[in-house]
């Protein structure tokens, strides 16, 4: 067993002793299908709760969306995100490579063959809603029609890390996982969008703040 599986299956279950890290399956069932789940982010946590959530089997080929700024700005970060995560890098700025596609390394992994897990506001949002959905998820809706769309909620991870903390807080979390979407023919990129962001808002438990 790797170095990196032995991280990979520690950091699980230290978000499950965490947070619970609750997966909610109530409109697909967790089978090693070609998967985009897209959901709320409000927390750097939220994808590391997400791949916490799935059964091992579909870990192994689920890649979070990472920044490339960020997630690369260190050694121990970079190794973390590519050896354990197999995360798909990103870049928020185009200006070290204006020509290329920011959605080419995502086209690249799902060609392969690997689920992704996205979140189409592009930044976190402190609100108890998210917001708008940039046009990343129409485009590879349009490119990949035969991927399932799943939209996700996750709850509570906010509250695991509040600003200004160093130690994560225990506070049980869930993701909950709802039907699959497809993109209509001929559906307009903004009523995709927003019935995609309301299809994740639907999964918010009953009583949650958000």
């Amino acid at each position: 067993m790797s170095l990196a599986s032995i991280t990979g299956a520690l950091l699980a279950f230290i978000a499950r002793l965490v947070t619970g890290a609750q997966g909610h399956w109530k409109g697909c069932p967790p089978m090693a299908e070609q998967r985009i789940y897209f959901a709320n982010h409000q927390s750097h946590l939220d994808w590391v709760l997400i791949w916490a959530a799935l059964p091992h089997e579909l870990r192994t080929r689920t890649r979070p969306i990472a920044a490339r700024d960020y997630w690369a700005g260190s050694p121990f970060r970079r190794w973390l995100t590519t050896e354990v995560f197999h995360a798909v890098y990103v870049d928020r700025s185009r200006s070290a490579n204006p020509d290329q596609d920011p959605l080419e390394p995502l086209v690249s992994a799902l060609e392969q063959g690997d689920s992704l897990v996205i979140f189409p506001e592009g930044t976190r949002s402190a609100k108890g809603e998210p917001m708008p959905f940039k046009s990343g998820l129409y485009h590879l809706a349009q490119q990949f029609p035969g991927v399932q769309l799943v939209p996700a909620w996750i709850d509570n991870v906010q509250r695991v890390m509040p600003k200004g903390e160093v130690v994560p807080v225990p506070v049980l979390c869930t993701v909950t996982f709802g039907a699959p979407l497809r993109l209509e023919e001929g559906e307009d990129k903004r009523v995709f969008l927003d019935r995609a962001r309301e299809a994740v808002i639907a999964q918010r438990p009953a009583g949650s703040g958000g």
